[in-house]
């Protein structure tokens, strides 16, 4: 029979030299009250169950304090120290290499086989230095941080998969619960980093790791804790996001022009001047092997997605080898393309496309890198600047003579386009009208998902304060489809206008099997309910919705090889604001398009034509172009932007083109009955 407890410490001799005898942590805890009776409601019992819980939040310390060092204790640890000299001494060989300050470097090496077993030693503060970062994905300077060809769980970077045999790499990509700890770990340092300035390397290495018969001292989580108390306290130094970001959206906003016009000069000049320019060609990359092959990344691209519609996973792990050897996030267009299809295509594989593009929108980007991507983007392509002339010249005829304007803004895009607006009425002859901004959207995850939207308006009121314009602002976070007429405080006083750039292709469609009408139609119907004066509407054109994966696959890969070529164009390769706008914005969008699906699987464009049909279905009018307008617009993009820009009218739209590409078209309607 098997020995008790007691019995075996007796043997070992362990309750001889207890002293004092080990005391309940729980006697002085008031008991569980009951009624006479035997009997207790159900809020009688949990109301005392959580005051006892929370009496009970420092048993683990109290444990610690009773018996720190005692030899039963120290024996039992002696296995897992031993586990923890081993994780530290193969940290500390992998890194040996490299410098302090080339951390980054070092972690941009860590494959997917040892970024399991750093999370795992990292996850206690006793056990190595921790370098707490902003997770997943690729840094700016083209180094791996948890990214997903890096660090997150389930997929490989080119390396690794070259290295691996076929069925090990298949092994590696199927799910396993420490990913998913792993991926809840890096969540939370992710989370925990926003609390800490952003320039404090966070190094906890007290305590002793066990060797031969010494032990860890139980009390380094307590040391830890008191050498950051020091920072404690110092606000100037995470107030220096704030303070740049505040900075950045002023000049945005008082001088957005005179920036973009000059971030366009600057890139064209840099471009010229950059080794290798006359080697671009387009976003179809033939990467040279040696003298007899030559590696093209759209087929290869193709072959992986047709495999993987027909469950082939041997071929797609080959062909992603491949793939991964000759892609790079910081290459020519083709092969930054590649570098983010094969993240999408891997997290496919891996059966965990939702979990990461989730994990994704978690790890919010910044405003300061958002502003950076926008501000790239502004003076890269011309798109989002004939959005703006477009909505700003449509809405200045709608208010002509007019003055009161309400706008009902379908996602704010953080408020840039509005300030040029506010500057033109401010400057109408006879004074600028009253202006109601209704700002719809989404709530973002956490306790305050409306922060944004209040920043929003905060920011848009102090500007038009200082232009003199009379200005109110409101935000609804809710989605676009439940939020109805009744809920805008609609006067028919007022000029309504009702404007959407490129947001409704978030919508979901019909083809999840919707009951009554999609989300998409919801809307379209809610605005002619609205019978506004003006519904501007502007879409981003692309076929990659559809339900097929290989359909979409190819959709997905013509409308992305354009963008990434138009950037390649227009922009230096080592340009900071287009590594984060590839990395955070084209290169998540890829992974929701390839990687999910249902409800998922957000990134949902259609064609012009098709928001054409479904616009008048819903009961809407689509009205002639301006043609001063469009002059207007054509003359902006020929004086200022690449020539392979072009800007032309079809079926009403006014058509944004790359190289003969429709990549962006823009039009205004009004409901059908109306005057």
């Amino acid at each position: 029979m098997a020995a008790t407890p007691e019995e075996f410490l007796g043997q070992q001799g362990f309750l001889a030299r207890l002293e004092p005898p080990s005391p309940s942590l729980f006697l002085d805890l008031p008991p569980t009250p009951r009624d006479d009776d035997g009997h207790s409601s159900f809020d009688d019992m949990v109301l005392p169950y959580i005051s006892r819980l929370l009496m009970e939040e420092g048993t683990e310390d109290h444990l610690f304090y009773l018996y720190p060092n005692h030899p039963a204790v120290l024996r039992a640890q002696q296995p897992f120290a031993q586990i923890l000299v081993d994780l530290a001494d193969s940290a500390s060989a992998s890194g040996s290499t490299s410098s302090p300050s080339s951390s980054s470097d070092a972690t941009a090496s860590t494959t997917p086989s040892t970024a399991t077993a750093s999370a795992s030693a990292s996850a206690s503060p006793d056990d190595a230095p921790v370098q707490i970062s902003r997770p997943p994905y690729t840094d700016v300077n083209g180094h791996a941080s948890a990214s997903p060809d890096n660090h997150s769980p389930g997929l490989l970077n080119g390396d690794e998969m070259a290295k691996r045999p076929s069925s090990d790499l298949f092994n590696h990509l199927l799910p396993r619960d420490e990913d998913m700890l792993n991926l809840a770990f890096l969540k939370g340092m992710e989370e925990a980093s926003k609390f800490l300035p952003p320039d404090i390397t966070l190094s906890i290495n007290e305590g002793t790791v066990v060797g031969g018969g010494n032990a860890v001292s139980l009390n380094n989580k307590k040391r830890a804790a008191l050498a950051l108390e020091p920072d404690v306290g110092r606000p100037s130094k995470l107030m220096m996001p704030e303070q740049e970001e505040r900075k950045m959206f002023d000049e945005m906003m008082f001088q957005e022009h005179e920036i973009c016009m000059k971030g366009t000069q600057n890139l064209t000049a840099a471009v010229d001047g950059e080794p290798g320019k006359n080697s671009r060609k387009n976003g179809r990359s033939r990467k040279a092997v040696d003298d007899s092959e030559m590696v093209d990344l759209h087929t290869l691209l193709l072959n992986c997605a047709q495999a993987l519609s027909t469950d082939n996973r041997q071929s797609a792990i080959e062909l992603l080898k491949r793939i991964r050897q000759h892609s790079s996030p910081k290459g020519d267009a083709g092969q930054r393309l590649a570098h983010y299809f094969a993240n999408g295509l891997e997290a496919r594989l891996a059966g965990r496309g939702s979990e990461l593009y989730q994990s994704l929108l978690l790890s919010r980007i910044s405003v300061a890198d958002f502003l950076k991507a926008n501000q790239l983007y502004m003076a890269a392509c011309c798109c989002k600047k004939v959005a703006y002339i477009f909505a700003d010249k449509t809405i200045c005829n709608a208010v002509a003579g007019k003055r009161r304007l309400h706008i009902v803004d379908y996602g704010l895009n953080q408020g840039l386009q509005w300030p040029g607006l506010l500057r033109m009425l401010a400057a109408r002859e006879g004074g600028p009208p009253e202006v109601r901004i209704t700002g719809i959207d989404l709530p973002q995850p956490g306790f305050h998902g409306a922060y944004h939207i209040e920043e929003t308006g905060h920011r848009l009121s102090n500007f038009a304060r200082v232009f003199g314009v009379p200005f109110k602002f409101r935000g609804i976070p809710a989605k676009r489809e439940t939020v109805r007429p009744e809920d805008l405080n609609i006067d028919r006083d007022e000029v309504l206008v009702v404007i959407s750039l490129c947001h409704f292709r978030h919508l979901m469609d019909e083809s999840l099997g919707f009951d009554g009408p999609s989300p998409r139609d919801q809307v379209l119907n809610n605005i002619r309910k609205m019978r506004p004066d003006v519904f501007i509407h502007g879409i981003m054109n692309g076929s990659y919705g559809a339900t097929s994966f290989l359909t979409r696959f190819r959709e997905a890969l013509f409308h992305y090889s354009a963008q990434f070529d138009l950037l390649d164009t227009t922009a230096p390769r080592d340009n900071e604001g287009r590594l984060l706008l590839e990395r955070d914005i084209f290169g998540r969008s890829c992974l929701n398009v390839l990687a999910c699906e249902g409800a998922d699987r957000v990134e949902r464009p259609e064609t012009y034509k098709q928001w054409q049909l479904r616009n008048h279905r819903a009961g809407l009018r689509q009205l002639p172009l301006n043609p001063v307008v469009v002059k207007l617009v054509l003359d902006k993009v020929k004086d200022n932007y690449h020539r392979n820009f072009v800007v032309d009218a079809d079926q009403r739209w006014l058509l944004h083109r790359w190289k003969g590409r429709v990549l962006y078209a823009w039009s205004s309607w009004i409901a059908a009955d109306a005057t």
